[in-house]
């Protein structure tokens, strides 16, 4: 059934109902709500950060987009009023286009929005938790917000989340303002947050991690790294134009020395740098890419988490160097 708040107050010790809405208080309900979501994203959740408004689709701007502390991308619907259910294909579509987004394009969108790098806007909102550990836009949460909501749309959405464990929910907010001139914003949820949140994460799949090295002949190393090097993906194309060409000139790299040097090369600006070099060393930990372990070496010598002291293996230099000679041709 459709969610109806309702706020009393207690005046000389009687219950007296409180009907006045944002236009009687003389605020605007898209205006001020974006403002307050911006300045207390609480309101959204208290897992949530939000690193961009209004961000363009292929469908059009969505209002604001989140992320939640395991990495998932959260899209958030505002409405001013009552929440139609034409708002569920609206936000279903804007999901459908930012699920193919890639981390390069996320931080870009952060960087516009908060002045960070998403790596940075991460580690400051969640400071326990690594982001190198996380698999960014696994998976995505819609939120729609509204202060009303058609019966319609609360029945499709407990339906989503129950039956397909969709990450979905409905936020409800009730604005009053007291006889003593106070002004009060309640919310409510459709689903249970915690509910919520585990739907999303159920369609998360574990990514393997690992530090152990390769034990591959040569040939076959040779193989596995020229047509990693050879792929069209951000972090390999950075391997193989920065990070292997460094190392091939500094027996040992530290972290903050190949941050420095990243930037000297043109290889990311100062804000982008450190969250380039955190997707780097996630490719390093993939389980998969042993291979590139058995060429790259790495300590952790500051935490348990942060690889630092990075060289080539004295053994594969050699092959690194015929390896970019051959993608250079």
């Amino acid at each position: 059934m459709a969610t109806e708040i309702k706020t009393w107050q207690i005046v000389s010790g009687k219950l007296t109902i409180v009907n006045s809405s944002l236009a009687e208080s003389n605020r605007k309900e898209r205006e001020d709500l974006e403002r307050w979501i911006k300045g207390n994203p609480e309101i959204l959740g208290e897992d949530i950060a939000i690193f961009g408004e209004q961000v363009q689709t292929k469908s059009g701007p969505l209002d604001f987009l989140g992320i939640d502390n395991n990495g998932n991308l959260v899209i958030v619907e505002l409405k001013r009023d009552h929440l139609p259910r034409e708002v569920l294909a609206q936000a279903l579509d804007y999901a459908s286009d930012v699920s193919a987004w890639e981390i390069d394009k996320l931080s870009e969108i952060c960087q516009a929005f908060t002045g960070q790098s998403l790596e940075d806007f991460f580690t400051q909102k969640f400071p326990d938790i690594s982001i190198e550990e996380l698999g960014i836009n696994q998976a995505q949460r819609l939120l729609l917000v509204g202060f009303s909501i058609e019966e319609s749309l609360n029945r499709m959405i407990e339906w989503l989340s129950s039956k397909y464990s969709i990450g979905i929910n409905a936020i409800i907010l009730k604005y009053v303002k007291t006889s003593n001139g106070d002004e009060l914003l309640s919310r409510t949820v459709i689903i249970p947050e915690e509910v919520e949140r585990e739907k999303t994460n159920k369609k998360k799949f574990v990514i393997e991690k690992s530090n152990e090295p390769g034990n591959y002949d040569e040939s076959t190393v040779k193989e596995k790294l020229t047509q990693y090097l050879s792929q069209d993906m951000y972090s390999a194309k950075r391997i193989r134009d920065y990070v292997l060409p460094i190392l091939l000139k500094n027996e040992l790299m530290t972290r903050e020395e190949m941050r420095k040097e990243f930037i000297k090369m043109g290889g990311a600006s100062e804000s982008q740098a450190g969250y380039f070099l955190a997707l780097i060393s996630s490719q390093l930990s993939f389980k998969w890419n042993d291979f590139l372990r058995q060429v790259i070496k790495y300590e952790f010598p500051n935490n348990k988490w942060e690889k630092d002291n990075f060289t080539i293996r004295t053994e594969y230099r050699e092959l690194v160097k015929q390896v970019l000679k051959s993608l250079e041709k």
